[in-house]
């Protein structure tokens, strides 16, 4: 219902009947009221399986945390495929015990299947696109084998492959639906509103997307998340100083160039006072801009061209900076809600143990 939003019609089936208990999900792609197809997302299986997940979070139940990748296979290969189908037609003939490997290849084309008898015998069974060779089975079902099986001089078994072991539930796993059992089937917190069961176990699930495996890693992902944004911050700070100085360097370098010929006037009149009092402006401007080289300390005058060059150097690493910034805080607010989440619910359990054991020890 989450997934679809109740807009779509839908069937979870659970087989029970297996080892690993596992659902199969099939929805109507066309809505309930027959107005617009469903548009699948991109990687939808992994959003429905963190749907799943957190459902089974929020009621205490066990999710695979490390789950094996899938091998890919095609649908038919998943049912069993023509390999496997066309092993079990070879059990068959052979349960039958023909009289030589002929007798066999008659036997496989009264079964309506084609057969290729070259370098590579192959076979076709009905309704089968390509032919399948006889080596490429299993190793008790490739030619030599049929042949040491009809002569007797071979046994035929499969081998069967061991089933990889369950992934096993770490123990903060099993510690995180231990506590969720307990908050529900405690009388005390039945439907009180102590904690939002969802909002912890997609704090639960963001730990295990990120890879954080307990709340003291938590902390410290936590943590270094604040770091680095905080990193970020000074590094503007310097930019736009730079900035700033590099502006005020700019006005006084053209002004230091524009009134360059009307000071080496003022020299040259003797420091006229009438001189003075006809270009005081520029004169002003003159003297502004070299002592602010002065103090500057700049025996050398940058170029107008390179002070450009800087200036939109620093503003292009500014403008990434910001964009860090603004994802690193997105990032540092989620953790830090997670970790606010987590330590909230499990110092709730905590201090409650404790009370009960203060009361008790009365």
């Amino acid at each position: 219902m989450r997934f679809t939003h109740g807009k779509h019609a839908f069937i979870v089936a659970t087989h029970v009947d297996k080892k690993h208990i596992h659902n199969h999900i099939i929805f109507n792609p066309i809505n309930i009221e027959c107005t617009g197809k469903f548009k699948n997302p991109m990687h939808s299986n992994k959003i429905i399986r963190r749907v799943s997940d957190q459902i089974c979070l929020e009621n205490g139940l066990s999710v695979i945390e490390n789950p094996m990748p899938s091998r890919g296979k095609d649908y038919s290969d998943w049912m069993g495929g023509w390999r496997a189908k066309l092993e079990r037609l070879i059990n068959k003939i052979l349960a039958e015990k023909p009289g030589s490997f002929d007798d066999f290849i008659k036997r496989l084309e009264a079964e309506k299947c084609e057969v290729k008898l070259c370098k590579y015998t192959s076979v076709r069974m009905g309704g089968q696109k390509k032919f399948t060779r006889l080596k490429s089975l299993s190793p008790d079902y490739t030619e030599d084998a049929i042949r040491e099986k009809i002569s007797g001089a071979r046994s035929v078994q499969r081998e069967e492959k061991p089933a990889p072991a369950a992934p096993q539930p770490s123990a903060f796993m099993l510690d995180f639906q231990d506590r969720i059992k307990a908050l529900k089937e405690n009388p005390a917190t039945q439907g009180a509103k102590v904690f939002n069961i969802k909002q912890i176990a997609a704090s639960f699930m963001f730990m295990q997307d990120h890879g954080i495996p307990d709340i003291d890693s938590l902390r410290a992902h936590a943590q270094a998340a604040k770091d680095d944004f905080n990193k970020i911050n000074p590094r503007i700070k310097t930019i736009d100083a730079r900035l700033a100085a590099i502006t005020e360097l700019q006005k006084h370098i053209g002004a230091y160039i524009k009134t360059r010929d009307v000071y080496a006037g003022y020299k040259k009149a003797g420091y006229s006072k009438k001189y003075l009092a006809e270009h005081s402006d520029e004169i002003a401007r003159h003297k502004a801009a070299k002592q602010f080289f002065d103090a500057q300390n700049l025996k050398k005058l940058p170029t107008i061209q390179k002070l450009k060059q800087e200036f939109a150097a620093l503003l292009d690493e500014k403008k990434k900076l910001y964009g860090d910034l603004k994802t690193m805080r997105v990032d540092m607010q989620n953790i830090l809600t997670v970790e606010q989440n987590i330590s909230s619910f499990y110092g709730f359990r905590d201090d409650r143990t404790q009370k009960e054991t203060d009361r008790t020890g009365r």
